[in-house]
């Protein structure tokens, strides 16, 4: 039996003494990018640069109470898509929020509001970790 838990709920003692754990990173961009390719296989490249920019720039506020999953990053494309979004339209603001952040607090996050004025729109601008 597998059991996947994303950490919302705490498990029994008695029941967590009786697993195996097996911890699974969260993807990175390379990674991340391949999982996408198989749900949008026909995704511009500078948009989905932008996409993933944007998706990991969020991930990394330290105000949200719950940080977008892959998921919701296969969801907020597809709702791009529709839209007819645009990578320069990416650059300036990130739409649709409502599809990345699940928490009402997190969509109006008083940090998330800064941050719009001044978005990152190259991977160098999320730091090292990011650079590719």
């Amino acid at each position: 039996m597998i059991i996947t838990s994303n950490n919302e709920k705490e498990l029994p003692d008695a029941f967590l003494r009786r697993c195996i754990f097996h911890y699974i990173e969260f993807p990175d961009a390379a990674l991340m990018r391949r999982i996408v390719a198989v749900h949008h296989p026909n995704l511009d490249a500078t948009l989905l640069d932008q996409v993933l920019i944007k998706f990991y720039w969020l991930r990394e506020q330290s105000d949200l109470r719950k940080k977008p999953s892959t998921s919701e990053l296969i969801d907020w494309i597809s709702a791009l898509l529709r839209a007819g979004i645009s990578h320069d339209q990416l650059e300036a603001h990130i739409p649709f929020i409502g599809a990345l952040l699940k928490k009402e607090q997190d969509a109006s996050s008083p940090a998330l509001r800064r941050q719009e004025r001044t978005l990152p729109t190259t991977w160098k601008e999320l730091g090292p970790r990011y650079n590719q």
